[in-house]
C-alpha cells in the first residue's frame, strides 16, 4: 500500500508538457490503447502529470504509471463494504475518491499510508455524483437530493475536512430532479466560477460565482421528464463558453435536445445538432488549445468528435466509454466497463 500511495505522490508532482504544435489539423481517427482490463467499471478517472489515476467499483482503485507503462491496482474496504467509487479528484498533494449510495465514503492519501476516511454521510437517499477541485485549499463534490436540495460539500482546508450546505443557501430542487453518476462530469470550475447539472424531471444548471458561497439556477433546453432524461456531462472552455450533453440511456439513438452549448457562462443554452449525431453520451470534453472549437463526447456506444464547437459531429470510433479525460491536444484517457484505455486522436 505504501509503495502504491508513493506512485500517487510521485504522479501529482509531474508536470504536462506546454509545448504546442505549429499546425493542428482536425481529427479523423483515433487510436485506442487498452492500459488496463479487469473487472472493475471505472466512471471516474482523473489526469495527474502524465499519468492517471481512477476509481471503481467493488472497491478498486489505482494508477496508471506512464513512465513504467503499468497499472497497480488496491482495493477499498469499510466494515464489510467494498464502496463503489465514481467521483474521484486531486490537488498537488492528494487524490480524493468518493462512493456512492449509503453510506458515502470519501477517502484521501493519507500520511500512515492507507486511504484515509475523511468524510461520512449516511441516510437512505444519499448518492454523491461528482468532485473536484477549485485549487489546492478547495474542493467542492455534489449528489442527489436528500432534503429539498442538491447535496453539496465543500473543504477550505485542502480535504481534510469537508462541510455540507444547508438547503438554506441553495436553489430548491423539483420533483424528481437529481443528477447522473456516469462520468464524475456533473461540476465544472473556471477560476471562481462553478456550474452543476442536474437531470431527471428537470435538468438545469446551479451556477456559483463565489466558489460555492452563493447560487443561482438557469434552466437548460436538454431532454427531461422522465428519470432516466437531462444533461448526464458538462464542460466550460473559459468562463463563457461550455456546453452540456446526455440524452437518455435507456434510448441511446434519441438524439434530439441531448446537446446544448452557451457563451455567456451557463445563464442562457442553445440546443445545437438537432436530430443528428451524437444521440446518447456520458461525458464530453473540450479539446485544449483548440479555443472551443474541438469537441470530443463518448459514451458505451462509441466516440464522437466536433470541430466546429458541437454543431457537426463524426464517429470516430465504436470503441465505448463512460468518462475521457485530456492530457493533451491529441492524447486522452478513457475509461469505461472493466477497461482502461490511452486515446491517441490523428
Amino acid at each position: 500500500m505504501k509503495k502504491f500511495l508513493f506512485f500517487i505522490a510521485v504522479a501529482l508532482t509531474a508536470c504536462n508538457s506546454t509545448e504546442k504544435k505549429p499546425e493542428k489539423l482536425p481529427f479523423s481517427e483515433v487510436e485506442v490503447q487498452t492500459l488496463l482490463e479487469d473487472s472493475v467499471s471505472i466512471r471516474a478517472i482523473e489526469i495527474m502529470g502524465n499519468n492517471v489515476a481512477f476509481a471503481g467499483s467493488n472497491g478498486y482503485y489505482g494508477l496508471y504509471n506512464s513512465e513504467e507503462n503499468r497499472v497497480k491496482m488496491n482495493r477499498q474496504k469499510y466494515d464489510s463494504i467494498y464502496p463503489e467509487f465514481r467521483a474521484v479528484a486531486s490537488t498537488s498533494n492528494d487524490f480524493f475518491m468518493l462512493s456512492v449510495a449509503n453510506p458515502a465514503l470519501l477517502y484521501k492519501t493519507g500520511e500512515s499510508g492507507q486511504m484515509e476516511l475523511v468524510y461520512k454521510e449516511e441516510n437512505e437517499k444519499v448518492f454523491y455524483d461528482a468532485m473536484t477541485f477549485w485549487n489546492d485549499k478547495e474542493g467542492i463534490a455534489m449528489g442527489d437530493p436528500v432534503d429539498n436540495c442538491l447535496s453539496v460539500i465543500i473543504t477550505r482546508d485542502g480535504g481534510n475536512t469537508w462541510k455540507k450546505l444547508s438547503c438554506e443557501a441553495l436553489p430548491e430542487v423539483e420533483e424528481g430532479e437529481a443528477a447522473f453518476a456516469a462520468s464524475n462530469s456533473n461540476i465544472a470550475v473556471e477560476g471562481d466560477n462553478t456550474w452543476i447539472i442536474s437531470g431527471g424531471m428537470r435538468s438545469r444548471v446551479f451556477f456559483s460565482p463565489d466558489k460555492g458561497k452563493s447560487w443561482k439556477v438557469f434552466d437548460t433546453p436538454i431532454v427531461q421528464g422522465k428519470s432516466t432524461q437531462g444533461a448526464y456531462s458538462m464542460d466550460f472552455y473559459n468562463n463563457e463558453k461550455g456546453i452540456i450533453i446526455g440524452g437518455d440511456y435507456t434510448a441511446p439513438e434519441e438524439n434530439k435536445a441531448n446537446k446544448a452549448i452557451t457563451n455567456d457562462g451557463g445563464i442562457t443554452w442553445q440546443l445545437i445538432a438537432e436530430g443528428q449525431e451524437p444521440g446518447y453520451k456520458s461525458s464530453v470534453r473540450y479539446v485544449p488549445g483548440s479555443d472551443g472549437e474541438e469537441v470530443v463526447a463518448v459514451g458505451f456506444t462509441g466516440i464522437n468528435y466536433s470541430s466546429d464547437s458541437g454543431k457537426t459531429w463524426e464517429k470516430i470510433s465504436d470503441e465505448g466509454f463512460y468518462t475521457i479525460r485530456f492530457l493533451n491536444d491529441s492524447v486522452a484517457y478513457a475509461a469505461g466497463k472493466n477497461r482502461l484505455a490511452k486515446l491517441i486522436f490523428k
